[in-house]
């Protein structure tokens, strides 16, 4: 250490330069720094994602589920495999174990999904990959509005009905969005998909003596383009192209099933309706209490910057407005960067304001503006040279990260440096040796213990560096970020601040601190009366010890401090019978009575069951409703909790019948898929009968929903959906000559 500080000092120059380089890095560093409001602790997963509308979950278990789980079997480094099965959809998922790289766990599940895609009969759907993205993904939802829906009494002709809104997101801004860099997926959520419906009417089928599958066949081989490769006339190529696919319902209506003896076309009008439809759906998005909406859910692609990401989301819309049709407007209802503002708003005030009372007090310590402004300058330089290690490190700036930063940690190392230096030059002002030589001496003296201090410290972190899975992911990020700063914080005090004192600290007049001097006179009394009587000052001291660890009982503990995501996640659960319009009656009942209740609510939004892309494999008796909050200021409430435990009340009095949860949107999506339960806490029940682990679960219910500061216990319901069973009677069927 000795040679670093002679090299330091012999170098001074080189040693700035170096410096400013540092900061010139770090500003860079800083603003590529990925933001976001909390650690992503998301493990390493793949989702697979198989939907047929029309299948039961028994058939989706045992024809989709399983072969897709067995393929999956045996893969490397896989930590867990669980599944979701129902109507009409598939849910794998593929855990890893942690450090996986996402890209080369896809590639080992794309391979196995090749086998397993064998194994699933013709017609049963196709397993595909869900989107490379985390809990913390969904950064911005919106939408699609519309000034004139049809239905409300208005011009019919220039109206908007869901399937056209829906046509619009589709299409249109879908398709744009997904080119911004870091969105990896636009989800499409509510209206409805527009499909032309033919409604045969099984009585002209019978005088036709045609069968469903005919009609199937004809209309497959009457909507396609084919290519016939070209022709050479007159010197000219012309290529050859079949035009037949269905573009209207007028070209649906001409196709030609069959043909009569005498040579008379059956077309498809004559065999039922023909009509514009809107596809099976299990999933309905509604807004404010006036009805349905359209909304679009931007995801965000892993590691990216939320921030970024959601400015260029934002700077896209506001070009693709101009080429909605009249009428048409994108509304957002939910913006990350809102959220991730407010964060690191607070951790800047907090830093800010750290710093200034640092350097206060480093000021009223050391007697000398100089002195106190060289120990200062090593926060923003440790800080910087942070940035650039968290950047290399693949780190992301979030309320953790950031909000451990102590800067009295980071300027101990500097301190004593300076201290000590101020000092000798007072002692050896007179001794004729130069002043580059006192400093070095100075240096000299401490730098031993300034690197055993700092040391100390950081050996203090290394225990949390060895955490793994959502602890390693929470804390990990915030031991590197404090031990990057006081490693810089070290390099600065035993090189910068040598160097820095040399140049600035020439003419010193040592007298004793103001502060000393005020706390000298209060203090002498103080300990001459504690040494005449130690007995009693021992007895006063372990009094007030014990008296400590009495109240230690009543503070209270928890993992970490909440964040206030500014927005409450009302979960809806309501009996597994319901079909998807009774939820969404019960969902926009939900909203009004919010809304007219609460004016500290801005907007709500309900969406229940599963969007296009089933990344939240959810039934229609499930519905997640945001409640996107005013600021603070404007509330009757003194606390959030307050608030959420009014909407309960009024919940339960105006619309009973169904069970009402509350969480916060990151916290509810981050609960999903860490352990796919949407609750903080999760305890599952593995057995073969389902019958006795239904009984087993509700005790369990029980004997949780009595402990103290629980909320919200419930059993899974994965039972009791109603199902209209059809048993063929083979015997039967072969009398009357079916098949």
């Amino acid at each position: 250490m000795h040679k670093l500080i002679d090299f330091s000092l012999n170098h001074r120059l080189l040693v700035l330069a170096a410096w400013l380089l540092v900061v010139a890095v770090g500003i860079r560093s800083l603003g590529q720094l990925p933001i976001d409001a909390v650690p992503d602790v998301t493990n390493v997963q793949v989702q697979i994602l198989t939907q047929l509308p029309a299948l039961a979950p028994e058939e989706v278990e045992r024809f989709i589920t399983f072969p897709v789980e067995t393929a999956m079997s045996g893969l490397p480094r896989l930590e867990e495999i669980r599944s979701i099965s129902k109507f009409g959809l598939s849910v794998v998922t593929v855990v890893f174990t942690e450090g996986t790289d996402i890209y080369w766990a896809r590639q080992l599940v794309g391979e196995r999904l090749a086998a397993a895609r064998e194994e699933i009969p013709a017609g049963y759907g196709t397993p595909e990959m869900g989107p490379i993205s985390t809990g913390l993904g969904e950064i911005f939802q919106f939408e699609v509005r519309t000034e004139r829906p049809c239905g409300d009494g208005g011009d019919t002709a220039e109206c908007y009905t869901p399937m056209e809104l829906r046509e619009i997101l589709d299409w249109f801004i879908n398709y744009q969005l997904r080119a911004v860099a870091g969105v990896v997926e636009v989800n499409a959520f509510g209206g409805e998909l527009k499909s032309y419906q033919v409604t045969l009417d099984p009585a002209r089928l019978a005088a036709y003596r045609l069968t469903v599958g005919d009609v199937v066949t004809a209309l497959s081989r009457n909507n396609r383009n084919v290519g016939g490769a070209y022709l050479t006339h007159a010197g000219e190529q012309y290529l050859v192209r079949g035009e037949g696919l269905i573009e209207s319902l007028a070209d649906l209506a001409q196709v030609v099933v069959a043909t009569r003896g005498d040579g008379t076309p059956i077309y498809t009008r004559d065999l039922g309706r023909i009509e514009l439809a809107p596809m099976v759906r299990q999933g309905a998005v509604t807004r404010d209490g006036r009805g349905e909406a359209v909304v679009g859910i931007v995801m965000m692609l892993l590691g990216e910057n939320s921030r970024t990401v959601t400015e260029a989301v934002k700077a896209k819309i506001e070009k693709i407005q101009s080429g909605l049709p009249p009428g048409v407007t994108i509304d957002p209802f939910y913006d990350r960067t809102e959220l991730v503002d407010r964060t690191i708003h607070t951790v800047a005030k907090n830093l800010i304001e750290g710093g200034v009372l640092v350097v206060l007090v480093l000021l009223l310590l050391l007697g000398n503006l100089r002195g106190g402004l060289i120990v200062a300058a090593a926060i923003p330089l440790s800080m910087l040279a942070a940035f650039t290690a968290m950047r290399w490190a693949g780190l992301s700036g979030n309320l953790m990260s950031l909000g451990a930063i102590d800067f009295g940690l980071i300027v101990d190392g500097s301190v004593v440096m300076v201290e000590n230096i101020l000092r000798l030059l007072h002692e050896r002002r007179d001794d004729g040796h130069s002043h580059l030589e006192k400093v070095r001496a100075a240096a000299h003296q401490v730098a031993r213990p300034v690197a055993f201090a700092v040391g100390i410290i950081l050996i203090v972190y290394l225990p949390i560096l060895t955490l793994r899975g959502v602890e390693g992911k929470m804390f990990r990020p915030m031991a590197l970020t404090v031990v990057f700063a006081l490693a810089a914080s070290l390099i600065a005090a035993l090189t910068l601040m040598p160097v820095l004192a040399s140049l600035l600290l020439k003419r010193v007049r040592e007298r004793e601190p103001l502060l000393f001097r005020l706390a000298r006179g209060a203090y002498g009394p103080l300990l001459r009366a504690a040494t005449r009587k130690p007995a009693i000052t021992f007895a006063v001291a372990v009094a007030t010890f014990g008296a400590s660890l009495a109240v230690v009982p009543f503070l209270g503990a928890e993992f970490i401090p909440r964040l206030d995501e500014g927005a409450i996640a009302l979960q809806i659960w309501r009996l597994p019978s319901i079909s998807l319009e009774e939820s969404n009656r019960i969902s926009t009942a939900v909203e009004r009575a919010i809304r007219d209740r609460f004016p500290e609510v801005k907007t709500v939004v309900s969406r229940t069951g599963r969007p296009e892309i089933a990344t939240d494999p959810m039934g229609v008796e499930i519905s997640d409703t945001y409640l996107i909050l005013n600021d603070r200021a404007t509330w009757r409430f003194e606390t959030k909790e307050a608030l959420i435990a009014a909407i309960d009340e009024t919940l339960k009095a105006r619309i009973p019948g169904a069970i009402y949860s509350y969480s916060q949107p990151i916290e509810l999506r981050i609960a999903e898929l860490i352990s796919g339960v949407r609750s903080d806490v999760a305890i599952n029940v593995y057995g073969d009968d389902i019958d006795r682990m239904h009984q087993v679960a509700e005790a369990i219910v029980a004997v949780v929903g009595r402990i103290a500061g629980a909320a919200d216990a419930k059993a899974e319901q994965t039972t009791g959906l109603p199902v209209l069973r059809i048993r063929l009677d083979h015997a039967a069927m072969a009398r009357y000559g079916l098949a």
